[in-house]
């Protein structure tokens, strides 16, 4: 009976390295039948870009910045390289297919399964068929008149009163604060010249008063006043939220670099200018204070307040390079119904990262 099961064991043995054999083979003609594919991928990708290439050259002769001798020198010179890329990274895939054929019963090493008909070219990262490549690999755009950047901007916040100056403001100077932080796009408006650029994007907007002398907001018949708060404040807070989308006009110099295949204009270290207007909603109104009662400190909550649902104004901004000063207005009153006329008003620091 032992001799049997032995045989048993054996002949058991025996079928799953055949099978296994056999599974590692057929994932091998799966690999290289995957590799092979890619080649033909990476020629097509490699014709793709020689193609729009070849279209950025065509657009500079077109235009008058190059002329036809030149033109037929980096169109020689863009083939070659398409060339040579086409022959070195199908090299590449050649060797990964020899490797899997010389070893049928299956090749193991330390790269993963997703990665075997993997390489990359560059820095950033994508993948093409199983084939990775670097998004740098692509074309660079002969000119590009469309850029965006982030927008932050933070200071002091105020309000101009009817019948009042700044300096009998009822909201402290220090505490009464704004920022506003969001995404703007710019747009060069002449061809050849980026003296004038269209700025336009979104921006969130806090605005905030730090009421004076123990007094807050009341809503009474949806008509909201400046009223003395029953008891000793410590401190009386008002902030709106709004979405806004402002667009500028942006005036000033910038620097021309030009490359071997494109070029860009720069403001890096140059002044410039903006004016416009924005216009938006208003998210959220929000007041907070804080007294105190029978010697406890107290916090009080309120929201909802009687505000303009839409909010829009000017603003403007004076620069060097990615800071600048920068100035806003509301033309559009806080509240919607108010004892007197008040509108919001900011001065502070401007970056744009572009």
């Amino acid at each position: 009976m032992q001799t049997i099961t032995k045989y048993i064991v054996l002949v058991v043995l025996v079928l799953n390295a055949h099978l296994i054999n056999a599974q590692e083979t057929e994932n091998n003609k799966a690999k290289i039948e995957i590799l092979e594919n890619a080649k033909q991928k990476v020629e097509n990708e490699e014709r793709d870009y020689l193609k729009v290439e070849v279209e950025e050259v065509n657009k500079r002769l077109d235009a008058g910045a190059i002329t036809q001798e030149q033109a037929d020198q980096l169109k020689q010179e863009l083939a070659e390289k398409r060339a040579l890329n086409i022959e070195n990274r199908t090299a590449i895939i050649d060797n990964k297919i020899s490797l899997l054929r010389r070893n049928e019963n299956g090749y193991s090493n330390d790269v993963d399964e997703g990665d075997v008909v993997g390489f990359s070219i560059g820095g950033r990262e994508g993948t093409f068929a199983g084939v990775r490549i670097n998004g740098k690999n692509l074309p660079r755009r002969y000119d590009r008149r469309t850029t965006n950047d982030f927008v932050f901007a933070i200071g002091f916040n105020n309000a101009i009163i009817e019948g009042e100056s700044l300096n009998d403001s009822p909201y402290k100077l220090a505490g009464s604060g704004f920022v506003e932080m969001g995404w703007a796009w710019k747009t060069r408006v002449f061809k050849n010249t980026n003296a004038l650029r269209f700025k336009y994007g979104f921006s969130f907007q806090w605005n905030k008063l730090d009421i004076k002398d123990d007094l807050y907001f009341n809503e009474v018949d949806d008509v909201v006043m400046l009223e003395e708060f029953p008891h000793n404040v410590i401190k009386s807070k008002f902030r709106t939220t709004n979405l806004v989308f402002p667009v500028h006009f942006e005036f000033g110099p910038s620097k021309k670099r030009e490359y071997d295949n494109y070029f860009r204009y720069s403001t890096h270290k140059k002044f410039k200018m903006g004016v416009g207007a924005y216009g938006g909603f208003v998210l959220q109104s929000m007041q907070k204070i804080k007294y105190k009662e029978d010697g406890h400190r107290e916090k009080d909550k309120y929201k909802g307040f009687n505000t303009n649902n839409f909010v829009y104004g000017l603003s403007t901004y004076f620069g060097w390079g990615n800071v600048g000063i920068y100035a806003k207005y509301d033309l559009s009153p806080i509240f919607k119904d108010q004892a007197i006329d008040q509108n919001n008003i900011s001065l502070g620091i401007r970056f744009d990262m572009d």
